[in-house]
């Protein structure tokens, strides 16, 4: 494998950035705004990997945003790669950030995971990059293992080769050791090095409790209090320049924490706070006077112009990437595949099945009418329910997925649920196929068995499903929480069968404005496919007498829906139109960007 990037340099400029500290969330208006990065520089090499040390509330994860351009807020001051402005796109075609949570696939092995990362690469270069990449990784021997079986240091590597197999020339990591125990901090640490020494990446991390072993790693550090630089420059010249300014390291103390004590406010009392504060103050105004800022960048090679070694996948390899991802997670061996693929193909045969607990001796008198019309209610119902449910199960790792993939330009969300949609809409026509079924008998008369009968039914349960799933998935857009989601769904379903269904109340009984509102909503032509597959065919038994009137099938369908001869066809093609309607009207949303409120309520 080619090394890349070996005369790669990384800058940063005399760096302001003001944020949002208190945000006001989306109706709210803006929250308060603080400045919390003050003329930060840095520098980083092919090779190298520098510490960005701080404690919390320093602004070390604001500096790795404003860096890979993922932050909101006003910034000024320069990022350069090699001379040149290190935009958006050029981050993301050439650089790579880790960040502390990162969601995997369930159901798929540590190698399938590098394997489907979208990337320019052959087939036969790309294999050979995910083999060096775990053998880098130390994850040759977990190569094989499901990534929900993966312990806190083996999930923390597998993030990180997502980036390398990328190839990326600076990668940047937002506390990789947070959560691990020391030894594998030290093997982590010690992996970025040897990596960055193997590839030439330059290597860009946060720490906040660095340990003393990992000293001998790193190559540059930069110290942050309250968005100020206490010092930036070598880890050798480090020791140097605070043994000059009167601040010698203690023997046996590990230097890392000690210079990061020294760089942290004291809180314990009011004296400590303002000693402190007085004391950092000083140590950025000394080190900001001892290192001017030049005007011009530090790194002139190549006179601004980054070759790109790989460039960006494009569109139709990323969505083949995800939807071969998708079929994997479906078909895995284990639990999180017999669970999709349980939810998928028989989740909803097996509701229809309970029916026939209830409804299997069912009379042609008028009880028995009014027992069918029932039990279209319960078809409807349970149709709607396991859309719902399989949708909260299923996606919202997806949508979680978009939302750490979108600040790296791999995928749209609307390339996403392409993908997605794929994979369940053959899932659900099948599904219904069987669910058809197995509820047919108990809805026909089979005594006018034929196949157009068949596919209205069919119709009317795989656009319900269909129309239940996209509605969650619309909702999961905005919402995080998948039960809030379902909860939301649910009740706009209900108030649709409650109106429009003709099962809890006849058509005769609402209002006229509320009858024409029920023609823009999928239970309206859904449940009038039941109703004429169950009484269009079917008769009264009953005597008529002189005191008593056996209405017809068509009265009654007249009275619940309002329709005594509703038009299948109409019908047919309003249920599907809803269902595939609403499927592109979430692609389309899915394409454009989420407000700031929206965005950060699914970051962490």
């Amino acid at each position: 494998m080619k090394m890349i990037g070996s005369d790669y340099v990384l800058e940063a400029h005399n760096i302001f950035h003001t944020t949002e500290v208190d945000g006001g969330g989306c109706f709210n208006g803006a929250g308060n705004s603080a400045l919390v990065l003050k003329g930060v520089n840095l520098t980083v090499h092919s090779g190298e990997v520098m510490a960005i040390l701080g404690s919390k509330g320093s602004g070390k994860r604001a500096l790795l945003d404003v860096i890979s351009r993922r932050s909101d807020g006003a910034t000024r001051g320069q990022v350069l790669l090699n001379g040149s402005p290190l935009s958006k796109a050029l981050f993301q075609q050439r650089c790579g950030y880790v960040t502390q949570s990162c969601t995997f696939v369930p159901g798929l092995t540590v190698a399938q995971t590098l394997h489907y990362t979208p990337t320019i690469l052959s087939s036969y270069l790309k294999s050979s990059k995910v083999r060096q990449v775990l053998a880098d990784l130390a994850l040759s021997q977990v190569a094989h293992k499901r990534v929900e079986y993966l312990n806190i240091s083996e999930a923390r590597r597998l993030a990180i080769g997502i980036q390398l197999v990328r190839d990326p020339v600076m990668l940047l990591l937002d506390e990789p050791t947070h959560g691990l125990d020391p030894l594998s901090a030290y093997l982590l640490i010690s992996i970025l090095s040897n990596t960055a020494k193997k590839t030439g990446c330059g290597i860009l991390l946060s720490l906040e409790k660095p340990r003393s072993d990992v000293f001998p790693f790193l190559d540059r550090a930069l110290f942050l209090c309250l968005g100020g630089v206490v010092y930036s420059g070598g880890t050798r010249a480090m020791l140097e320049y605070f043994h000059g300014i009167g601040f010698p390291c203690p023997q046996l103390e590990n230097p890392l924490m000690y210079y990061l004590c020294l760089s942290t406010v004291d809180r314990r009392s009011r004296d400590r706070f303002l000693e402190s504060s007085q004391q950092i103050e000083a140590l950025v105004e000394r080190f900001s006077r001892e290192t001017p800022i030049s005007d011009a960048p530090l790194n002139n090679m190549g006179s601004g112009k980054v070759p790109l070694a790989y460039g960006k996948p494009g569109e139709l390899k990323v969505w083949v990437m995800l939807y071969l991802k998708l079929l994997a997670s479906t078909f895995s061996c284990g639990l999180v595949g017999m669970k999709t693929l349980f939810l998928r193909l028989l989740l909803l045969p097996i509701a229809m099945s309970m029916l026939w607990a209830f409804y299997t001796n069912v009379g042609d008198d008028a009880h028995g009418f009014f027992t069918r019309n029932g039990m279209i209610l319960n078809i409807l119902g349970l149709s709607y329910g396991c859309g719902i449910l399989t949708t909260i199960t299923l996606f919202p790792v997806w949508r979680k997925k978009l939302s750490q993939d979108t600040p790296e330009g791999l995928y749209s969300g609307t390339t996403l649920l392409i993908a997605y949609n794929a994979v369940s809409i053959p899932f659900s026509a099948v599904s219904a196929v069987i669910a058809s079924c197995v509820v047919y008998p108990l809805l026909l008369d089979l005594k006018y068995n034929n196949g157009i009968v068949f596919a209205y039914l069919l119709v009317a349960l795989w656009s319900s499903f269909v129309l239940a799933e996209q509605l969650s998935i619309a909702f999961l857009l905005v919402v995080k929480v998948p039960f809030n989601a379902a909860i939301a769904v649910t009740y706009a379903l209900v108030i649709s069968i409650a109106l429009a269904s003709g099962t809890v109340r006849s058509f005769k009984g609402l209002q006229p404005w509320l009858q024409d509102n029920t023609k823009g909503t999928h239970t309206r032509y859904a449940s009038s496919l039941l109703h004429s597959i169950a009484f269009q065919t079917r008769k009264l038994n009953c005597t008529p007498t002189a005191s008593v009137i056996c209405p017809k099938p068509t009265d009654f369908m007249h009275e619940r829906l309002g329709l005594p001869h509703p038009d299948e066809t109409i019908d047919v093609a309003a249920s599907c139109a809803f269902a595939v309607g609403l499927a592109a009207f979430n692609m389309l949303v899915y394409l454009f960007p989420m407000p700031r409120c929206v965005r950060q309520k699914f970051k962490d």
